[in-house]
């Protein structure tokens, strides 16, 4: 009876140890090999490199540890040399060699070198959705965004819930100014993350693109402190509140971007000169000036702005032909009354009929003399360029409709030839800027609210 027992007790014993080496040795296949260290690896390569400095599988082990350590450059030239031995050595996989090498590139922000690898990669794997990605990247680099956007737009196929691909999307349809299509890219992008700043800007920037002006205004506003945005977004704002005619608001966000340390050369001009001419529309000639000359000062030929200066001074010493030039309406036709009023001396000047456009204005009026009355039509132009023959006819053709006896044409800046020519035997006079000139200095200032 015992001895039955002892046979199944070692029976059993004998299974259980076969039951446990046989877990064990599985344990061991299904373990994974220990992680080489650092030291080991280069032994290796190194030992192998010095036999054979184009040995494949040195070069891998040492380009792939260096990738791994984020030593771009060393990893760069390693895979740089994977790559030109290639083609005498198959069994370098020339998509991972080329992704790498392009990885690395743009991680020294070298895009143009990055394209070797990775066009090189995307020919001979088209779908492969990381080459695919890291391409689109060097592109986007490279300024090229037209290229760069149908890369991201692959790539947002295989990842479709990665957010670093929506940004690029986002910001390189902006940046090729397909504001309306990047508004959904971006703004999944900064759903994930509002801090980011450029994303926040070119949103901002595609808002006010799409006429969202308001949405467009809170960011950029927003943005104004920001060291890095802040005055490209003042700038934006301003031209934004210069548009919808705030200009007080507009002179405010000019005022926060110069205050920025280190503003590009370009953006303080173009803040300046923007302000100034919001001075302009103010009326207020002195400050516009001393912007513009600050402008000169550091850019010289920054835009027109030496013949504004130049205009401006002139305007600046003659509040009349101020009032003629960049007035109110109102206050333009105060003035083209008491040049009507003044031209034909010792006369009594009757008005019939007040007209005004985005040009100047028409005034016809009876004038009457010692020695003469005759209906007579002024029309004054605005503007400081030069009025073409088509505007004299037109004005000869008004002066017979309104069978007045004749017709004095001003303009603040000259005639061609060929009207001069037209009205020839015509009973049109044309006075240019310097007569004007003389005209507004002989009548007493007018005073407005608006000048001071």
């Amino acid at each position: 009876m015992i001895f039955p027992m002892l046979i199944s007790i070692i029976v059993i014993g004998l299974a259980f140890l076969l039951i446990m080496n046989f877990s064990y040795e599985k344990k061991k296949i299904d373990r994974p090999a220990k992680k080489r260290d650092r030291q080991s690896i280069l032994r290796e390569a190194n030992r192998k490199l010095a036999q054979d400095p184009h040995n494949p599988r040195a070069l891998k082990l040492l380009a792939d540890l260096h990738f791994s350590e984020a030593a771009w450059d060393k990893a760069f030239t390693l895979y740089n040399l994977m790559l030109d031995i290639s083609a005498a050595h198959s069994e370098i996989d020339i998509v991972t060699t080329g992704l790498r090498y392009g990885i690395c590139a743009i991680k020294m922000e070298n895009a143009a070198d990055a394209f070797k690898g990775l066009v090189l990669a995307h020919k001979l794997d088209q779908s492969n959705a990381e080459v695919t990605y890291y391409l689109g990247q060097a592109f986007y680099m490279n300024g090229d965004y037209e290229k760069a956007a149908p890369f991201f737009k692959h790539t947002l196929i295989a990842f479709p819930s990665n957010m670093e691909v929506y940004r690029f999307l986002g910001l390189t349809l902006a940046k090729s100014r397909k504001y309306r299509e990047s508004l959904a890219y971006l703004k999944q992008s900064i759903d994930n993350n509002p801090e980011d700043k450029e994303v926040l800007f070119f949103l901002a920037e595609s808002f006010a693109e799409t006429n969202a002006i308001e949405r467009s205004l809170k960011i950029f506003s927003h943005l104004r402190p920001d060291p890095v945005y802040g005055a490209k977004s003042c700038l934006q704002a301003g031209i934004l509140h210069t548009n919808t005619n705030a200009l007080d608001k507009a002179l405010q966000d000019f005022e926060i971007g110069l205050k920025h340390e280190n503003v590009p050369v370009e953006i303080a001009a173009e803040m300046r000169y923007r302000m100034a001419n919001v001075y302009i529309k103010k009326q207020n000639i002195s400050e516009a000036i001393e912007l513009l000359k600050k402008i000169q000062e550091i850019h010289p030929t920054y835009k027109d702005t030496a013949s504004l200066i130049n205009q401006y001074q002139e305007l600046n010493q003659n509040k009349n032909l101020q009032i003629y030039l960049i007035a109110n309406s109102s206050d333009f036709i105060l003035l083209c009354k008491q040049i009507v009023s003044a031209y034909f001396p010792k006369s009594i000047a009757r008005i019939l009929d007040i007209s005004s456009s985005l040009e100047g204005a028409e005034i016809l009026a009876e004038i009457e003399t010692l020695k003469w009355t005759d209906v007579v039509l002024f029309r004054f132009y605005r503007t400081t360029s030069t009025v073409g023959e088509l505007y004299i006819r037109d004005f000869h053709a008004k002066i017979r409709d309104t069978k007045a006896g004749r017709g004095i044409c001003f303009s603040a800046g000259t005639f061609s030839d060929e009207s001069r020519k037209f009205i020839d035997g015509r009973p049109i006079d044309l006075i240019d800027r310097i007569e004007l000139n003389k005209f507004l200095s002989d009548i007493n200032q007018v005073q407005t609210n608006n000048i001071s």
